[in-house]
């Protein structure tokens, strides 16, 4: 299930308020400023700071080569 645009546009990190960058193949949000990634569960994204899961530098590289290859950007311009 993907997120609807409208709430894409809206979205931001939890923690340092900028935009974040949707993955929807892999359900998650992630934050390549501070190395962060929010899980989607069932549809939702589950934006808290706690439940957050912190990248190492390998998968910090893949997910950004994964963004520039598929086209994804920023849920909105900072």
């Amino acid at each position: 299930m993907t997120l609807d645009p409208m709430l894409l546009e809206i979205l931001a990190c939890p923690d340092d308020k900028g935009p974040l960058l949707y993955f929807a193949d892999e359900h998650a949000l992630y934050n390549p400023r501070i190395r962060r990634r929010y899980v989607v569960r069932d549809g939702i994204p589950v934006l808290l700071i706690d439940e957050a899961e912190s990248v190492d530098e390998t998968e910090h590289d893949r997910l950004l080569a994964l963004a520039e290859a598929t086209g994804v950007r920023p849920t909105f311009d900072a």
